[in-house]
């Protein structure tokens, strides 16, 4: 394993902002990496690239997913005294980004830095009331670092309704092994796609079935791998994170394998063969049920896909927070992928 190489995936992704809806720097990113590799691609309307690696069998191809797209916000309204207010991009707990430094993107690519604050976050002004506040999104606002003290103010540096707010991400990788901050996922699993291209090439693999890579840039609304997904798919394989915490089996060191989302149940065949896969390559793995969770495989079968599909990818602590996981984690990822197409 080229752990520096996969580092080098982790960091780089994770320094791009990219909420839905604002993923173009991201795909940028991506498809330099694919040309510097010389793999073709191709992508959609709305922006999703898709990889195609030609297998012997070209009828039974089995596509994966993986996101680029992450939580963030944008602005909501602008206030009279210069302060902004947010509506979220995804599903998470507003609370977890409270006190954190923010970027703006404006339309006409400016960017402005803030902070998001809750309205009364000093105890020497607010007293008990600052600690009693509830942590709702309508008592939270960006105060932003320029001189602003109206909302002409702010309007006269470009900054507009509609407008997208990227989180800085604190990423932190220690010597341990473990990957601190925000956006892991699904990141950490966007680079260990670009590391199996990356090794498919360099090691000359050849496929029994044909493989695509989807990567897809609406996931965290719900609309991710609706659409551009090869007719030759039948078996769609979403690479996302295992949630971890109280009650859950999932760990920081091991791929999970997920048999049931808050959608139902994943196609039992198509489980049966990856859990078989680990098992035969010693591949540390975890089973779970996510009850509050759904994945780009869904949306493509909620869209019309006819084909078998599964969940796997590393598992992620406090997800949709401030995250981490281990390098472990996407390594046992990554051999669970590569022993899957080689197979």
């Amino acid at each position: 394993m080229n752990k520096k190489l996969l580092y080098k995936y982790i960091k780089e992704l994770l320094s791009i902002p990219s909420p839905s809806g604002y993923t173009d720097q991201i795909e940028k990113y991506i498809i330099e990496v694919l040309e510097d590799l010389n793999i073709k691609y191709k992508i959609s309307n709305k922006g999703n690239i898709i990889v195609t690696i030609n297998g012997e069998d070209n009828e039974n191809a089995t596509t994966f997913s993986a996101h680029v797209d992450t939580l963030g916000a944008l602005v909501k309204e602008i206030k009279d005294n210069g302060r902004l207010t947010i509506s979220l991009i995804g599903d998470y707990v507003v609370s977890s980004v409270e006190g954190e430094n923010c970027i703006i993107h404006t339309r006409s690519n400016k960017t402005y830095e803030g902070t998001l604050q809750n309205i009364m976050p000093s105890i020497h002004v607010y007293g008990e009331e600052s600690k009693e506040i509830e942590r709702s999104v309508e008592n939270y606002e960006i105060i932003i670092d320029e001189e602003v003290f109206s909302k002409e103010d702010v309007k006269s540096l470009g900054i507009n309704i509609g407008d997208i707010i990227s989180f800085d991400t604190k990423i932190k990788i220690t010597d341990s092994g473990f990957i601190k901050g925000r956006y892991l996922d699904d990141k950490v699993a966007v680079a260990a796609v670009l590391y199996i291209i990356n090794y498919i090439k360099l090691n000359e693999i050849n496929l029994k079935n044909t493989i695509h890579f989807l990567f897809s840039n609406y996931e965290e609304v719900c609309h991710g791998a609706s659409s551009f997904i090869p007719d030759n798919t039948k078996n769609f394989i979403a690479i996302d994170f295992g949630c971890i915490g109280e009650h859950q089996n999932s760990t920081e060191y091991d791929v999970s394998i997920c048999s049931k989302d808050s959608n139902g149940p994943y196609d039992y065949e198509l489980l049966n063969d990856i859990i078989n896969i680990c098992d035969d390559n010693n591949i540390s793995y975890k089973i779970d049920v996510y009850d509050n969770y759904g994945s780009d495989a869904i949306t493509a079968i909620k869209a019309g896909l006819d084909a078998k599909f599964a969940l796997i990818g590393p598992g992620i602590y406090a997800s949709h927070a401030y995250e981490r996981t281990n390098i472990k984690s996407i390594e046992e990822t990554i051999r669970l992928i590569i022993k899957y197409i080689s197979k």
